[in-house]
């Protein structure tokens, strides 16, 4: 997974044969076809895995805020650290979210990983602490947003104060959602 990872990052599907994937990761082609028939099963395994591993650092300490505001704040944050701490995961996630070869099955399971920020969204919006626009796209502006701000940091010089960024970054979102 961690050789797949790598070369899918590095040269996309199609650049990236089973052949070399094996190799990188130093098993014969056959043990890789024993675990995943197909790229397309390998590369489905992989997005379902990194999804879930975000969705759960996503989700670490949200129950200890008190506000709505606070839990996006912790949930944003989460997210955007972790996109730093782990950018080829990131990267990865951002290449292939809309990737023909994930299959409808694999989005679907993804999907129920992330229950509890529609959820949140659900009450941001019932409780009228947010503006009634489509959960869905409002979790995509959210992500799409965070990658902005995870490059940004990226990009950027070590003099950067991070988390100024990471709050600035929240505040641009919050003012677009907030019903204040």
């Amino acid at each position: 997974m961690d050789a797949a990872l790598k070369l899918f990052t590095e040269r996309g599907f199609h650049g990236t044969s089973t052949a070399q994937i094996s190799k990188d990761a130093g098993v014969a082609t056959g043990t890789l076809f024993n675990y995943f028939p197909t790229k397309e099963d390998l590369i489905n395994n992989l997005y379902f895995e990194i999804k879930g591993e975000l969705s759960r650092s996503m989700g670490k300490g949200i129950e200890a805020q008190s506000t709505f505001k606070d839990k996006l704040r912790k949930i944003w944050s989460n997210l955007v650290k972790w996109g730093v701490d782990n950018q080829e995961e990131f990267l990865f996630v951002g290449q292939f979210c809309t990737s023909p070869y994930i299959t409808k099955f694999t989005r679907e399971e993804v999907t129920k990983e992330y229950v509890f920020l529609h959820d949140l969204v659900k009450e941001g919006i019932a409780n009228g602490e947010i503006r009634d626009f489509s959960e869905e796209l409002t979790i995509s502006m959210f992500y799409q947003a965070s990658r902005t701000v995870v490059n940004f940091i990226l990009d950027s010089d070590s003099s950067l104060d991070e988390n100024k960024v990471l709050e600035d970054g929240f505040q641009i979102i919050w003012r677009g959602l907030a019903k204040e």
